[in-house]
């Protein structure tokens, strides 16, 4: 029997946490839905970390469900806590440029419909904010959130404590808008993912879900994100394919399935099948090889993939004459 979508999620390890497992699992197997997923531009480019995410997306979309990406033109310039200290300061012309150059790549490698939530917070009064949107939520509600929790320790920033309140305004502003009922994100962003459902259910009684997706990581649990300083940048001009295929080649072994999985849209028997001959050889790294051209490939194209490859040779080789302006 075929498997159902919310299966194949779960089976490929892009579940984490679920506000309501029932009603998701019938919304994403049922009739045609619309779901958002979010990132502020605090970048002018989105990085590995995020490519997982953004499959999901992707399956979701191939369902026929509809996709919304929010970058956070507004979310961006107060900054989200990270459990870790405060963000800088950010620059609003910065910001307005990153989102420009997201919006563009988004939609150019996975054609989502993209929209900024400064465009419905820039005129918003502070007073009639507080009355209409900070009077239902409590805050031992939002002081019981994982990352405020841990930055408390550290000492947080009202506008940073205040950050989960915008988003579930962005929520409730979605599904106003467009009639959405999921959102997907990052595990490290659940907090966040759950307010607006609470200011959705106690402004209009309407009940909307949210899920979580594990962070994308190495072995040791570290992110492969912006804020970790190991971004490997999905835009050409930052993070050549050659650079790409070089990360994705030199990956460790004890997480190519996990990656595998997470990262291609492989089917499990194909999966199985590379990583036995990985195993029984894996000196030969096909899985990392099958990794780096299937992302590639789906990122950048076939051509690029095939010349991060020349290039990869002929610098093992020792082979300089085979580089050419096409090549580089």
């Amino acid at each position: 029997m075929e498997k159902k979508l919310f299966d194949i999620l779960k089976e490929r390890g892009y579940v984490k946490d679920l506000t309501h497992e029932k009603e998701i699992i019938d919304l994403i197997n049922g009739e045609p839905m619309t779901f958002y997923l979010g990132i502020d531009p605090t970048a002018d480019s989105l990085h590995i970390g995020h490519y997982s995410t953004f499959l999901v997306a992707k399956r979701l979309q191939k369902a026929g469900h509809t996709p919304i990406l929010l970058v956070g033109g507004a979310t961006g310039l107060v900054g989200d806590p990270r459990g870790t200290g405060e963000r800088e300061k950010a620059d609003a012309k910065v910001i307005e440029q990153n989102y420009t150059k997201l919006k563009a790549q988004v939609e150019k490698l996975f054609g989502i419909k993209t929209v900024n939530n400064l465009d419905w917070f820039k005129d918003v009064n502070y007073i009639e904010f507080l009355r209409d949107y900070g009077k239902y939520i409590n805050v031992n509600y939002m002081l019981s959130k994982d990352l405020v929790k841990r930055q408390l320790e550290i000492g947080i920033s009202y506008a940073e404590f205040s950050y989960m309140l915008i988003q579930g305004v962005d929520f409730k502003h979605l599904h106003d808008e467009y009639g959405v009922t999921l959102q997907i994100g990052g595990s490290d962003q659940w907090g966040n993912l759950t307010t607006g459902i609470e200011i959705i259910r106690k402004l209009t009684g309407d009940e909307v879900y949210a899920f979580s997706i594990p962070l994308a990581t190495d072995s040791t649990g570290k992110k492969m994100g912006k804020s970790e300083g190991n971004a490997v940048w999905l835009d050409i001009e930052k993070t050549s394919a050659y650079e790409l295929y070089q990360y994705l080649f030199n990956l460790e072994d004890s997480m190519m399935e996990t990656y595998l999985k997470r990262f291609t849209f492989l089917t499990r028997p194909e999966i199985e099948d590379i990583m036995a001959r990985h195993n029984a050889e894996p000196e030969k790294r096909l899985a990392q090889e099958t990794l780096a051209h299937e992302v590639i490939r789906d990122i950048h194209g076939e051509e690029e993939y095939q010349k991060a490859v020349e290039i990869s040779r002929a610098l093992f080789s020792g082979d300089i004459k085979s580089f050419t302006s096409k090549n580089l």
